[in-house]
Parts: C-alpha cells; structure tokens; sequence
C-alpha cells in the first residue's frame, strides 16, 4: 500500500526526497521506496521520518 500520507506531509513541509533522506540517514531511493508502498521501514526509521517531518507515528504510517 502506497504511503501517500509520507508523501504529503513531505511536500507540505517542501522537503525533496533527497533532503529527507539526508535528514534521516538512507538514500533517496529508500525514501522512494518506502512512499510507493515497496519497503517496510523499520521502527527507529519511521521515528526519525515523523521527527524529520514534525509529524507522530499516527500521522504518517497508521492504517485507518
């Protein structure tokens, strides 16, 4: 399933894929990947995303 909750709140807070894989210490490909659904990040990278994006766990990676 597409992250596309991730992918706004990345664009909202107008940070490229590559910055924030700068940020949290993947590359861009990962983020990439994570935004399309195609890798399961583990819970100390999806931390450090939501800390990246000033979002929590909810907001970016809970399934409603």
């Amino acid at each position: 399933m597409k992250n596309k909750k991730m992918k706004i709140a990345r664009v909202e807070a107008d940070v490229s894929q590559e910055n924030l894989a700068d940020l949290v210490g993947v590359t861009r490909q990962t983020i990439n990947l994570i935004e399309a659904g195609n890798y399961n990040p583990s819970l100390k990278l999806c931390t450090a995303i939501c800390k990246a994006l000033n979002k929590t766990l909810d907001d970016l990676f809970w399934e409603e």
